[in-house]
């Protein structure tokens, strides 16, 4: 089981509102809150973003090696999805939308300003 994923980013202002909407409208409630960071629980994992002074200041590169995205069960994939544009997210492989992962495989995949990939895949 997932103790806890740990996001350095190299803006919080930049990452916040669009990660703090997703996570909170994906039923995570916040955990921790200090000047640098972030954290929401669900159940006994959390997701902690944080502006650590030690972080390297390079844009993310969701293609470089390490973390591609993050990926959540999501029972309302299309009503999330339409939402989340409104909060700072754009929806990628649109041409393939919602099976973009293949036919047997119904999900969303959004990109924030900060170029953080999540796919919301719709659970059973």
């Amino acid at each position: 089981m997932l103790h806890h994923v740990e996001l350095w980013v190299s803006s919080l202002e930049e990452t916040l509102p669009s990660m703090a909407w997703l996570l909170e409208r994906l039923g995570y409630t916040e955990f921790q809150n200090w000047p640098g960071g972030r954290s929401w629980r669900h159940g006994e994992t959390y997701i902690v973003l944080e502006e650590s002074p030690d972080v390297r200041r390079e844009p993310y590169d969701r293609l470089r090696p390490g973390l591609n995205h993050l990926a959540f069960h999501c029972a309302d994939v299309d009503e999330v999805t339409a939402e989340a544009q409104a909060h700072g997210w754009r929806l990628l492989f649109v041409d393939r939308h919602p099976h973009a992962g293949g036919p047997g495989h119904y999900a969303a995949y959004l990109e924030n300003a900060a170029g953080f990939e999540v796919e919301l895949v719709r659970s059973r």
